[in-house]
């Protein structure tokens, strides 16, 4: 998602149900009846996405239908589904593990990272092979922060991924330099 859709999407939070009716008119074509606000959001938030980075194609919507056709409808969850037909179960289940090279700490490709920063907002795209900022890629999570702030951080904790280090962390919120540094 290229950061202009992103910005109209976090605009849409900031409009009321009226205007978001406005807004649905305008990417849908069509009015709508709902008036509740976060349904309207998250259906024009989709929309714009999909104008902007382009729909399903028709591979994988026929995919799709392929596979709507060929589930099982169940009206009703059994109350218990592992004790009627458990050995039925058992046997169309695998486990194991997926060892990716990628750092667990980190999101899929695609996603921004998004960070205040002294009055700026920065978002970082996360790419297959590193990072892209302001139309430039980088290595490192690390080496945005340091052009960002000018002085030494650590990316992880600077954008929020370092998972449970709160403490540390909170100076990375406040846009701070933390005082150990």
């Amino acid at each position: 998602m290229n950061t202009e859709t992103y910005e109209d999407i976090q605009a849409l939070a900031r409009m009321t149900v009226g205007q978001l009716k406005d807004k649905y008119l305008e990417v849908f074509g069509e009015e709508t009846r709902s008036c509740h606000k976060e349904f309207l959001r998250k259906r024009i938030a989709w929309r714009m996405q999909a104008l902007s980075e382009g729909d399903l194609s028709e591979r994988a919507r026929r995919r799709a239908a392929e596979l709507a056709n060929d589930a099982d409808l169940r009206i009703r969850t059994p109350r218990d589904p592992f004790k009627h037909g458990s050995a039925e179960v058992h046997s169309r289940t695998t486990t194991g593990t997926l060892n990716s090279p990628r750092d667990p700490r980190l999101p899929l490709p695609g996603t921004l990272l998004v960070r205040e920063f002294r009055d700026k907002t920065i978002v970082v795209k996360v790419l297959d092979e590193g990072f892209e900022y302001d139309n430039q890629r980088y290595k490192s999570l690390s080496a945005i922060a340091r052009k960002v702030t000018g002085s030494k951080w650590n990316g992880f904790l600077f954008f929020g991924l370092a998972g449970g280090k709160t403490t540390k962390g909170a100076a990375a919120e406040t846009g701070e330099r933390r005082k150990d540094e």
